[in-house]
């Protein structure tokens, strides 16, 4: 019973959690549908995620956001925008890669009116036709023309590459005058076709493409002097054509397919690149609001000793020992020392409204967050040693570890593979092609008045006709078909099979461009343009070692300025103590007092910005060598998927402001 109870609760709490207790579902990849079907079904894009993770609530402890430095990183790459939206980038880049699989250009869709009235060659009247050459304005019939659309582009075209299926019914009722009545016999011929197409075509990645067709074309029609009326022609074709100079090659044709898939390691590389910019944005903004606090703290103190100096005073002219300009002095000084601390509270508000920005999808129209203080638990810390590697050692590292190099080593081999177009479209077109095509013809057999024969002619047949029945009268003679043609659609799918009546073509074409300045023209350029980027990227390779050199060195001033600026405080404090106790036996004036109070102020201040100084310095060092994910133990994974796995966890004495 017990145990039945624990699992009510424990269903119960999951039930009705908070959706900020459940962790962000990742972003996972758009993959396309398999078999037939999902070929054809849309693809399911992940929505957007406009929520925050459960790990900025998590931190919220009584209107206050404490934060470590990895906490800070961790909301950035759990809710960052920017990040987010890079991420969508890696799924495009995988629908690019796969478009680019299909080949291209898209083939064409053939207009199914083209085939109204379509008959094979030899089949009825107008097969008659046009296997003898006539032209008949009032019939519909086309030849073949090609599905393809062009599309222009510098350089050879890819085939398509996906397969591609093609089947079309067309069903018509023609009407075609005829003013030569010899071969219709008939004003107005009727004619009601039934057209069916199928064909399979496919492109390779040499330069070729081959066409599998099959048609079958029923013709029904008035004409009385068709011997085989209703008919049924079929034809079985198998097309081919190939690029021999102009657009032939693996490597040619698969250029788009190389560059899309070397597109996706850049854009891992440029994703890379952005968490990193946003990671040293954020760990900035961080530590500049850890130097705030130190700066408020320090401008506290200012206000303390500037109140306590001015109190005393008053008490002194209190008792007539120190004049009232003296007073005044130090009062003065009271109100430059709070104006200065509350222009660092304001600074203190500005750095936490653009740290929150960075760390919410929402920003201040989050009403949790809008009002949060935050309430950083890390310091900046100065070792006592910089164990900073030599600059041999360091440009190395960047050489090896900096995403930018290697996103513009790939951009310089896509653009390689690229030019590849314009280097084969110097070359002149040629293209073999050939044709293998196989015909059937059936029909129903008609007996067909061919004339009379006159009394004083001998009375004989001729092969393919006969004696016509004596309701035609005396010596006439009717054409006869072939009875090799009676029959239905099976007879003519016979004949096709067999290749009774086969059909053989080959030819070759060759186009040279005369001068062909443009197809030059074009591959100089690129050219040109290849060796720009060949130069720009060693002058990138060049300012690395230029900015690695001046991270090491800003590092080492950061730190000297810093301990100086230590130094000097000290002395200061030193200075305003002394001042302090000479003006108390009074061989000093309030003058002095004061100035040594503001030098102080200005020393501290000095402190706090060297100090925050070093920070950036260090960061921009990591930055420049291309070590701040592994410095911050960020995961590149984690950050693809959206989700920190290390929890965060406060300390058991929060403070309540630093």
């Amino acid at each position: 019973m017990m145990r039945f109870e624990r699992s009510i609760a424990l269903a119960l709490c999951a039930l009705f959690a908070s959706p900020f207790s459940w962790g962000q579902q990742a972003i996972t990849p758009v993959k396309p549908g398999h078999g037939l079907l999902g070929s054809y079904s849309t693809p399911a894009v992940p929505e957007s995620r406009l929520s925050n993770s459960a790990r900025l609530r998590g931190l919220i402890q009584a209107g206050k956001l404490y934060l470590t430095s990895q906490d800070a990183i961790a909301l950035a790459i759990e809710n960052n925008i920017d990040i987010e939206s890079e991420r969508y980038n890696a799924l495009i880049a995988q629908w690019n890669y796969t478009r680019q699989q299909a080949g291209g250009p898209l083939p064409g869709v053939p207009s199914g009116s083209s085939q109204v009235g379509t008959v094979q060659s030899g089949q009825g009247v107008s097969g008659s036709q046009q296997a003898a050459g006539v032209s008949n304005t009032g019939s519909n019939n086309n030849g073949g023309a090609g599905s393809n659309t062009q599309i222009s582009q510098i350089g050879p075209v890819t085939p398509t590459l996906d397969p591609s299926f093609t089947s079309s019914e067309v069903f018509s009722h023609t009407s075609n005058p005829q003013p030569n009545l010899t071969q219709s016999q008939t004003v107005n011929l009727l004619q009601n076709t039934r057209n069916y197409s199928e064909s399979y075509n496919a492109g390779f990645l040499t330069g070729g493409k081959a066409t599998l067709s099959f048609t079958n074309s029923y013709l029904n029609e008035t004409a009385p002097s068709d011997v085989l009326n209703p008919t049924n022609g079929t034809a079985l074709a198998l097309s081919f054509q190939q690029n021999l100079l102009y657009g032939v090659g693996r490597a040619l044709n698969a250029r788009n397919i190389t560059i899309a898939k070397a597109n996706i390691g850049i854009n891992d590389l440029t994703f890379k690149t952005q968490v990193i910019t946003v990671v040293v944005t954020v760990l900035n903004n961080y530590y500049s609001l850890v130097a705030d606090y130190e700066d408020i703290k320090a401008k506290g103190q200012a206000v303390a000793v500037a109140r306590r100096f001015f109190e005393d005073n008053k008490k002194q002219v209190a008792i007539g020992t120190m004049a009232p300009l003296d007073v005044t002095t130090a009062e003065a000084q009271v109100a430059t020392s709070e104006q200065d601390l509350v222009v660092s509270e304001t600074t203190l508000e500005q750095d936490q409204v653009t740290l929150k920005n960075l760390l919410s999808r929402n920003g201040l129209a989050d009403p949790v967050l809008a009002n949060v203080q935050i309430i950083p638990l890390d310091r900046i810390d100065i070792p006592e040693q910089e164990n900073l590697p030599d600059f041999k050692g360091a440009l190395a590292t960047a050489m090896a570890n900096r995403a930018d190099l290697e996103a513009n080593r790939l951009n310089l081999i896509n653009t390689q593979t690229s030019n590849l177009g314009t280097s084969n479209a110097v070359l002149p077109r040629a293209i073999a092609f050939g044709t293998i095509q196989s015909q059937g013809l059936s029909g129903t057999p008609r007996t067909v008045f061919a004339g009379a024969i006159p009394p004083n002619v001998p009375f004989t047949v001729p092969p393919g006709f006969e004696a016509c029945p004596a309701s035609y009268g005396p010596r006439t003679i009717c054409e006869i078909p072939n009875k090799y043609f009676d029959g239905n659609i099976t007879t003519a799918l016979g004949q096709m099979i067999r290749r009774d009546f086969p059909t053989e073509s080959a030819g070759a074409y060759f186009g040279p461009t005369l001068r062909n300045r443009q197809a030059v023209a074009d591959q100089g350029i690129d050219q040109l343009s290849l060796r720009q980027i060949e130069l720009e990227n060693e002058r990138t390779a060049n300012q690395v070692a230029v900015d690695v050199s001046n991270q090491l060195i800003a590092l080492r001033q950061a730190r000297i300025r810093y301990q100086a600026a230590v130094k000097n405080r000290v002395l200061e404090e030193q200075l305003l103590d002394a001042e302090q106790k000479k003006f108390a036996l009074g061989a000093s004036t309030t003058f002095n007092v004061v100035t040594q109070q503001r030098d102080l102020a200005a020393a501290q201040s000095t402190e706090v910005a060297s100090l925050a100084a070093y920070s950036q310095a260090r960061i921009s060092l990591d930055q420049t060598l291309g070590t701040t994910l592994k410095t911050n133990n960020v995961s590149i994974d984690e950050v693809q998927n959206g989700q920190i796995a290390r929890p965060s966890t406060l300390p058991s004495n929060l403070p309540a402001i630093r």
